[in-house]
């Protein structure tokens, strides 16, 4: 894929989980319809890391629309996240309403193509992203990074997309078990799925370090974090090429 950095940027307000979200969406250069990726960030929030993602994305064509999860905030305190976050985790009508929302303002942008969507998560955001599948929604590719969670059985026969999930190697959060249970979920549904597992990576290694306290087993891996990206790229170029009249 070619590179056009003429893209432009705004912010967009939307209703979600009885919140205000103030997500970002950035649009590639040109006036006709692209493809389309939704965006997801880990449990802390929405920063400038997945705003500069999704105007990357847009650099390679895409309509990248980088969603929020706490209505504006960033939950720079690890207990005030969780506190948040895992309610949330273990509630998939309140991910897939949170990840819905998104999907309408994403879907109703004129130079979105709506039948041609993928859903690109961290964390959090990649849970969602994996409920929106499990809810049967219409995907071209799931993809996340720190993101091994488990459906209710069955559901998981639902997605109807190619799945992709990397996870570090030593990540705690993440640990060996939850790949099983991932790994076996996906393949008793049938799913075509992959898995990369980064060697030496932590929880969150895609993420560049931050200047607050962060979970015991959060640790940033530039090497591995270039190699998730172009992972995530190689999945859209597959799955969602912007190349016109490629399906």
């Amino acid at each position: 894929m070619t590179t056009n950095t003429k893209i432009t940027t705004r912010t967009v307000e939307y209703p979600a989980d009885g919140l205000t979200m103030i997500g970002h969406l950035a649009l590639p250069a040109g006036v006709d319809r692209r493809p389309a990726v939704l965006l997801g960030p880990e449990g802390t929030g929405l920063s400038d890391v997945e705003r500069r993602r999704a105007d990357a994305l847009a650099e390679l064509g895409y309509v990248a629309l980088a969603f929020d999860l706490h209505g504006g905030r960033y939950l720079s305190d690890p207990e005030e996240m969780l506190a948040r976050c895992m309610p949330l985790l273990a509630d998939p009508y309140r991910m897939r309403g949170i990840g819905h929302a998104a999907l309408d303002v994403l879907r109703t942008e004129p130079r979105t193509d709506p039948d041609r969507i993928a859903a690109v998560g961290y964390g959090t955001g990649g849970a969602i992203g994996l409920e929106l599948g499990r809810d049967g929604v219409d995907l071209r590719a799931i993809g996340t990074v720190n993101a091994l969670t488990t459906g209710r059985p069955g559901e998981a026969a639902r997605i109807r997309c190619p799945v992709w999930a990397g996870v570090g190697s030593e990540d705690p959060i993440m640990a060996p078990a939850q790949r099983e249970a991932f790994t076996a979920e996906m393949q008793a549904a049938g799913v075509d799925w992959r898995l990369a597992v980064y060697g030496g990576a932590l929880h969150a290694f895609h993420h560049p370090q931050v200047d607050h306290t962060v979970r015991p087993g959060v640790g940033y891996h530039p090497q591995h974090a270039r190699r998730a990206w172009r992972d995530v790229v190689d999945l859209l170029a597959e799955c969602l090429p912007v190349t016109a009249g490629r399906p």
